[in-house]
C-alpha cells in the first residue's frame, strides 16, 4: 500500500523535472544561437551525460538539428553544432481585425515562414462568417507549412475588444458581443480538414499578442515595461511589466482607446461619448483630414503624402490627434510608470506628425518630470510588432516550455 501511495508522486516529480531540464536545454539553444552540447551542460548546471539524453530526446521531437563539427576550444574531441529546427514544430497566429484577415506561421527560431494577408470588410457580418472565412485562410497557410516541411501544433486568434475564456465578450468596432469565438473558429477549422489532427486554438487581445510580438522580436533592447498602443480603425493599448502582459482582474486591461477624452464628446461603438479613438482612430483622423474614412489603408497612405507635402489640413489633422494621444498618454504614465511607450499600427509610419504634439503633452503631464530623463520613452514600433506573429510566437513559446507535450501521437 505504502509504494502504491508514493509511486504516483514519485513519477510525477520524475516527469516535471525531466519537462524543465528539456524546456532549459531547449532554451539555451535558442538564446545561443549555435552551441555544442558541452558548452550547454556548462551553462545549464547539468552532467554532459544528462545533456546528451536530453538533446537526443529534442532532436527526435525535430526541436533541435545537429550538423557539423565545431573546435571546443579544449582539449578532446571537437563537438557538434546544435541549433533550434528550422523544420518540426510551428506556431501559427490568425489576427481577425475589422477589415482585414491575417494568418502567420512561424518556425522555433520565431522567424516569420508563411503569410497570407486578406482585406474584407467585416462590420455587420455574421461572426461565424468572420470565423469560417479565417477558419479557410487558416487551412490554406497550414498546406503552405507542410511544403517547409513544418508541422502546425497550434493555433492562436488575435481579435480585438474584449476577449476572455475562449470568447470575444464585446468588440464594438465589429459589432461583436458575447461570440464564442475559439469555439466557432475551431469547429471551422476542423470541418476543412477532416482526416488532419485536431488542433488546440486559443485566443487573446491583438494589442496585447502586437505588445508581446514587440517584447519579443523588436527593437526594445533591455526595455521590458512598457505601454503598447496599436491604431487602426480602433485605439488599443497593452500594459507590458517585466515582460508579462498586465491583464487585470477580468482579463481586460489596457482598453486605452475608450479613455474618455472629452466627455461632451461624439459617440462611440462603445455607448461612451468623447472616447480617445474618436479623435485618435483611423477613421476620426481620415475625416478629420478631409479623406473618405471608408478608404481604409489606402486613406492613411494618402494621409501620409499629403503631409508629407505639406498640406494644412492633413497636419492640422494629426497635430490634433497626437495631441489628444499626448493628454491620455500621460495620465497612463502617471499611473504606469512604464520605461516607454511604443506606437504600433497606423502610428508607426505617422509618428512624425503625431511625436511632437503627443511629446509635448507629455512633458507638460508627467507628474514625476522625468520623461525625458533617459532620452525619448515616445518610439514607433518595429516592422516586428504585428499581432498575428505575436499570436503565432505564443503558441512556439508553450513549445518551448514543454516540448514533449507537442509530440506526433
Amino acid at each position: 500500500m505504502k509504494n502504491n501511495l508514493t509511486s504516483p508522486a514519485a513519477k510525477a516529480g520524475h516527469e516535471s523535472v525531466r519537462r524543465h531540464n528539456l524546456s532549459l536545454v531547449l532554451r539555451t539553444v535558442r538564446d545561443e544561437g549555435e552551441v555544442t552540447r558541452a558548452r550547454v551542460a556548462s551553462l545549464v548546471g547539468l552532467t554532459r551525460a544528462a545533456v546528451s539524453s536530453l538533446v537526443e530526446e529534442l532532436l527526435a521531437l525535430d526541436c533541435l538539428s545537429e550538423s557539423g563539427k565545431t573546435s571546443s576550444g579544449s582539449a578532446g574531441r571537437p563537438g557538434t553544432v546544435l541549433k533550434l529546427s528550422r523544420t518540426g514544430p510551428a506556431g501559427l497566429g490568425v489576427e481577425i481585425n475589422i477589415d482585414y484577415v491575417s494568418v502567420c506561421a512561424v518556425d522555433l527560431t520565431g522567424t516569420d515562414r508563411v503569410r497570407v494577408t486578406e482585406h474584407t470588410d467585416h462590420r455587420d457580418v455574421p461572426p461565424a462568417e468572420v470565423l469560417a472565412h479565417a477558419a479557410r485562410l487558416t487551412n490554406r497557410v497550414i498546406a503552405s507549412t507542410r511544403e517547409q516541411e513544418l508541422r502546425v501544433v497550434g493555433v492562436e486568434l488575435a481579435l480585438p475588444g474584449l476577449v476572455s475564456g475562449g470568447v470575444v465578450r464585446q468588440a464594438p468596432n465589429l459589432g461583436w458581443s458575447r461570440v464564442a469565438a475559439e469555439g466557432i473558429f475551431g469547429q471551422a477549422l476542423s470541418t476543412l480538414r477532416p482526416a488532419g489532427r485536431a488542433l488546440a486554438v486559443g485566443s487573446g487581445n491583438e494589442a496585447n499578442l502586437a505588445a508581446l510580438a514587440e517584447l519579443w522580436f523588436g527593437g526594445l533592447g533591455g526595455v521590458r515595461t512598457f505601454l503598447y498602443l496599436t491604431g487602426e480603425i480602433g485605439v488599443g493599448g497593452a500594459l507590458v511589466v517585466n515582460g508579462e502582459i498586465l491583464r487585470g482582474a477580468h482579463g481586460f486591461a489596457g482598453e486605452i482607446g475608450h479613455v474618455v477624452v472629452d466627455p461632451g464628446g461624439p459617440l462611440c461603438r462603445c455607448g461612451a461619448h468623447g472616447c480617445l479613438e474618436q479623435y485618435a482612430g483611423r477613421a476620426a483622423l481620415l475625416r478629420a483630414a478631409g479623406i473618405d474614412p471608408d478608404t481604409g489603408v489606402r486613406g492613411i497612405a494618402e494621409l501620409e503624402q499629403r503631409a508629407t507635402a505639406g498640406e494644412k489640413r492633413a497636419v492640422g489633422a494629426l497635430r490634433e490627434a497626437g495631441d489628444r494621444l499626448g493628454v491620455v498618454l500621460a495620465g497612463a504614465v502617471n499611473l504606469f510608470d512604464p520605461e516607454a511607450v511604443v506606437l504600433g499600427g497606423i502610428y508607426r509610419s505617422l509618428m512624425p506628425w503625431l511625436e511632437g504634439p503627443a511629446d509635448a503633452q507629455l512633458t507638460a503631464r508627467v507628474v514625476s518630470g522625468r520623461w525625458h530623463e533617459n532620452g525619448s520613452r515616445l518610439r514607433a514600433s518595429s516592422l516586428s510588432g504585428d499581432a498575428a506573429r505575436g499570436a503565432a510566437a505564443r503558441v512556439v513559446h508553450d513549445v518551448l516550455d514543454n516540448p514533449a507535450a507537442f509530440a506526433v501521437r
